[in-house]
């Protein structure tokens, strides 16, 4: 079919500038995904154990009140650096799902009791049941206080995120994240947290709520 004389073609010139404005978006957005992921990857290799005022372990799936193998990393890492001094104090944090007895805080509260940690350094936190809500209801928490400062500990590839939130509540947060457990027994399992954290910490930085508000339950 003939075009339409009554419609100009476009320009060449006008093309050309379309297309390098396109390959200039593609580029720009790749950058802003490669370099946030790198981020993800350079803050999951940090072992910040600077004392602070609290332990914030973030909460994973419990069964009954028993930590899974996740919650169960980041609780003995939580342990020992609570036995190294590094702060005098363990938040444990996350809530529960429908029709769980216990939430991941009570799970994590139980473990720790249980295994050395004197009651009254233990706070659980049973708010949240996703990493925003967890950190705003743990933030809130440490700030009454008078606490300021926190090292967080969770699975490599989610300590950025988890800081970042972190520090938008209120709280002077580093990481120092376990290096056991499911999500880093291979690097098939560890390129996928990562490339899930890059789009979580995007998700997160653009509309300031958790990816799992458009379905994803990534934490």
């Amino acid at each position: 079919m003939n075009a339409d004389p009554r419609i100009p073609a476009p320009r060449p010139q006008l093309r050309h500038w379309l297309r390098r404005g396109l390959i200039g978006l593609v580029l720009m957005l790749a950058l802003v995904v490669g370099g946030t992921g790198f981020r993800v990857w350079q803050e999951a290799r940090q072992d910040d154990r600077a004392k602070a005022d609290a332990v914030v372990v973030l909460g994973a799936a419990q069964y009954a009140g028993r930590p899974s193998p996740i919650l169960l990393a980041r609780l003995q890492h939580a342990k020992n650096l609570y036995d190294k001094g590094v702060a005098g104090y363990i938040i444990t944090g996350g809530g529960r799902r429908a029709g769980d007895q216990y939430t991941e805080a009570e799970a994590g509260e139980r473990w720790l009791t249980t295994h050395g940690v004197p009651d009254d350094k233990v706070i659980a936190v049973g708010e949240g049941n996703d990493t925003l809500g967890t950190i705003n209801a743990v933030a809130e928490t440490a700030l009454q206080r008078g606490w300021s400062s926190a090292v967080i500990v969770s699975d490599p590839w989610h300590s950025l995120r988890a800081r970042t939130m972190a520090h938008d509540a209120g709280l002077s947060a580093w990481t120092s994240p376990t290096h056991t457990g499911p999500v880093v027994q291979t690097r098939e399992i560890q390129a996928k947290y990562i490339l899930r954290e890059t789009g979580a910490l995007l998700y997160y930085r653009i509309f300031n709520a958790p990816a799992d508000d458009i379905g994803v339950d990534l934490g």
